[in-house]
């Protein structure tokens, strides 16, 4: 979609938006006053009613550009609008409210008015917000209000995206044409495919180019100058976005340094406010678990007591954020005589060199003959793991994180493991929630990174909700 149909679009949204609100009003009026028989708290006539709330209105929609809902990056993202709607329709009853109580003046006839206007206003915007989509959805299928592109690159990002926006009725993109590698094209290209940039340039009006997207720089900067000087001679939009993923993982912003732009590139998203956030998060839940939990805590002392005998908890050196060591509190489920050196050498030891070459290539074995019964039970339940919530409230771990690892796995992660330590580790993560224990030592190490690169809050509450099901379900645990 061009900047000048994103525009229009907006504005189209900002009106019908606006209906739909007093639109809303009038309904949450009409269902209290007219049809529930119990008398009302003030006598609001319909007119003061609805003109009150049409002066209200663009103040409201205000609210929602605050947001960013007629941003192409929020009406482009479905859970990402409906959140974001939610939180404006919450604001706006608030301004209602406040409004009334400022002026002294009386607005709904009655304080169900005020709940059947939210959760409406919900609703029916988000109805009307997919039904726009459905309508844009359309139209991108015929033709109308896309985007006319030129992809530019070599790289892998290249492909990627060509793959990504392929699909024009979802993406608003059109894929016309492409220089580059033809290698990098997906199979169901059908555009006009030019080997040198410089012949691609020469057929834009013929194309009728209207976006160009660059990912790669020429290593002659006079090739460079040529693409953004056409996209400027022939008001074609121009967009550049770098193959290498480093720059759009974690978090990036954009600045002015000495008259530059300068993108300052940060390792994860989960700092400054974010940083605050997750902790006052960890430690408000923490506290609560540990309230919680204690009763049960206690029971689980006494019987690891009774059955197993010998120590209770068991202390693991793990490394946490920036490679810090922590000490790490579990249940113990090994033997007394367990767990003080690397479990490769402990099974040497035991003389099964074939669970040594087990541990040693997954890191983990089927069957581990240390565990006692009991342990082995808290292993399948995760309770070998609660005692972990006070490393959260002492601020060694977080709820959610990168699995805590051994010192010796250092050297496994292949040079990665600054970047997955760029965040403090968790007790439970992506990876526990996508397969746990049946997963492969690499493949942890990909989840665990793309959870550092791409934190949000809302991750960690779907990571939270999906560990209680897992846990519940018992799948994966050893």
């Amino acid at each position: 979609m061009s900047r000048q149909n994103s525009k229009l679009y907006s504005f189209i949204l900002i009106l019908i938006d606006a209906l739909v609100l007093i639109v809303t009003f009038g309904l949450a009026y009409i269902t209290r006053v007219r049809y529930d028989p119990r008398p009302l708290l003030h006598n609001i006539y319909a007119f003061d009613y609805l003109f009150a709330f049409i002066l209200i209105v663009p103040f409201w929609i205000f609210v929602f550009i605050i947001l960013g809902l007629y941003q192409p990056r929020t009406y482009n993202r479905r859970l990402v609008e409906w959140a974001k709607i939610a939180v404006g329709v919450f604001i706006g009853i608030l301004l209602v409210i406040g409004w009334e109580y400022v002026s002294d003046k009386t607005i709904f006839p009655a304080r169900l008015v005020a709940l059947y206007a939210l959760i409406g206003a919900f609703i029916l915007i988000v109805i009307e917000r997919e039904g726009m989509r459905f309508i844009r959805t359309l139209m991108f299928r015929f033709g109308r209000g896309t985007k006319r592109v030129l992809l530019i690159g070599s790289s892998g990002a290249t492909s990627d995206i060509a793959k990504s926006i392929s699909d024009t009725a979802r993406s608003g993109y059109d894929v016309i044409a492409f220089a580059g590698p033809r290698k990098n094209l997906p199979d169901s290209f059908a555009g006009h495919h030019y080997s040198y940039v410089e012949e691609a340039l020469k057929d834009l009006e013929l194309n009728e180019i209207t976006a160009i997207i660059q990912t790669d720089l020429y290593e002659n900067v006079e090739r460079n100058q040529k693409i953004f000087s056409a996209a400027q001679q022939l008001h074609i939009d121009y967009s550049f976005i770098p193959g290498e993923s480093e720059f759009y993982s974690g978090k990036n912003t954009v600045d002015v340094f000495l008259g530059y732009p300068m993108i300052s590139v940060y390792q994860t998203p989960l700092v400054g406010w974010g940083a605050i956030v997750k902790r006052i998060f960890d430690t408000v839940v923490s506290l609560l678990l540990i309230v919680v939990s204690a009763p049960f805590m206690l029971v689980f002392i006494i019987l690891k007591k009774l059955i197993d005998g010998g120590p209770v908890f068991y202390i693991s050196r793990r490394l946490s954020r920036f490679s810090e060591p922590i000490g790490l509190i579990k249940f113990r489920s090994m033997g007394p005589q367990y767990g003080l050196k690397d479990a490769a050498e402990e099974f040497r030891e035991m003389g099964r060199e074939d669970l040594a070459r087990e541990y040693e290539k997954n890191h983990k074995v089927e069957k581990d003959p240390r565990i006692t019964k009991f342990g082995a039970w808290l292993r399948a339940t995760s309770i070998d793991e609660l005692p972990q919530v006070y490393n959260v409230f002492k601020g060694d771990l977080s709820l959610v994180g990168p699995r805590p690892i051994l010192p010796q796995e250092m050297k496994m992660g292949q040079g990665r493991a600054a970047l997955l330590h760029s965040v403090k580790s968790g007790v439970t993560g992506l990876w526990q929630v996508s397969g746990r224990s049946e997963l492969s030592f690499e493949e942890r190490i990909e989840l665990e990174l793309y959870y550092a690169q791409n934190w949000t809050f809302l991750l960690d509450i779907k990571i939270l909700f999906k560990t209680v099901l897992v846990v519940l379900r018992g799948r994966g645990a050893k």
